[in-house]
Formats: structure tokens, C-alpha cells, sequence
């Protein structure tokens, strides 16, 4: 019998100046089994980083022909697909193919610094590609933050994401490895 995902719960505050926008979201996560609090506090921080209307977590790990957020128009048309950790080349394209925009955040370390570095050159050519990476300590310090019901409030200005809760404050600098050369 399979195990299933565990749902966690999560209010969130968004005060994003770099975009102008300002909102609450009530989120519903399911944390997979085999993934980590690490990567599931990324997915609610690219929730944060790219908030709107329309975007959604998907089936995510538990699917491979999705991503981990995606954001579609009223006719159903990929607008944003969101990554994390280190997809491959092929599976980067493939979203560059069906997605106005694609993401890759990519976090882990030194991991994540070799990934860049086998694909660096092939991805700079993709134009509606944009890949950040973040400090692993920062990464650490977020999956600190998990608790089955949790309020967050996250602020974004200049780039730099606040992300906190009653006990904790996290401050990430993503890395910019690559920003998309098609505006939206």
C-alpha cells in the first residue's frame, strides 16, 4: 500500500513591491512522501515569488509531465511553469516549447553549481528562460519553519525575498543565473 502526501496548511502574506502586489492566500500542500520540508518550503516561496490569480500547484512529484506551479490563462494556455531543484536539459525545452515563461529554481548547494555548470551554455540560449538559485542556508533555514498549520508573511522588494512567522525570519538573495530576454 502506498503511502500518501500529508497535507499542510498555510496562510500567507504577500507584500511583493517589486510586482505591486499585496494579498492573503489560504494554501493547501500536499508534502509527497519522498519529498523533503526543504523542497516543499521552496514550493510555498515560489508560490510567494510568482503570486497571481491564477497560479496553482500541480500534482508536481507525483507527475512527471507537470511542474511544480504552473499559471494558466482563462483559454487554457500555459502562461508560467515553475521547476525546482535541477530538471534536465530535455525536460527544461520541453516546458520552453508549451509555456510563455519557465522558471527554474534551483536550489542544493554545490549541487546546484555543477548543474549550472554542465548546462549553463545550452540554457542561455533558451529566450523565455529564467533560472535563480538559492544559498542553501537560507534553504535550511526555511524547512526550520514547517509546522502542519502555518502563517507566513512574505515581503519581496529589490529582488530579495523576507519570509517569517511568529518564531522565525528568513532573508534570501536568490542568485540570478539567468533572467528571460522576453518581457511579460
Amino acid at each position: 500500500m502506498a503511502i500518501k502526501a500529508t497535507v499542510f496548511k498555510a496562510t500567507l502574506n504577500i507584500a511583493n513591491l517589486d510586482r505591486n502586489y499585496y494579498q492573503d492566500h489560504s494554501l493547501t500542500i500536499a508534502h509527497h512522501p519522498s519529498e523533503t520540508d526543504e523542497r516543499m518550503m521552496i514550493r510555498i516561496l515560489a508560490y510567494a515569488y510568482h503570486a497571481s490569480e491564477h497560479l496553482m500547484f500541480t500534482k508536481g512529484l507525483s507527475t512527471d509531465s507537470e511542474p511544480e506551479l504552473w499559471q494558466k490563462s482563462l483559454c487554457d494556455e500555459m502562461e508560467l511553469w515553475i521547476e525546482l531543484g535541477q530538471p534536465n536539459e530535455k525536460r527544461i525545452r520541453k516546458a520552453c516549447r508549451r509555456s510563455q515563461s519557465v522558471w527554474v529554481i534551483s536550489y542544493g548547494g554545490h549541487i546546484a553549481d555543477i548543474w549550472w555548470e554542465q548546462n549553463r551554455n545550452k540554457l542561455t540560449r533558451i529566450k523565455n528562460l529564467s533560472v535563480i538559485n538559492l544559498p542553501a542556508e537560507a534553504t535550511d533555514e526555511l524547512a526550520g519553519m514547517v509546522k502542519r498549520t502555518m502563517r507566513l508573511q512574505c515581503m519581496i522588494q529589490d529582488g530579495i525575498i523576507s519570509i517569517s512567522n511568529d518564531k522565525q525570519h528568513v532573508t534570501i538573495e536568490p542568485q540570478e543565473w539567468l533572467l528571460s530576454s522576453i518581457t511579460s
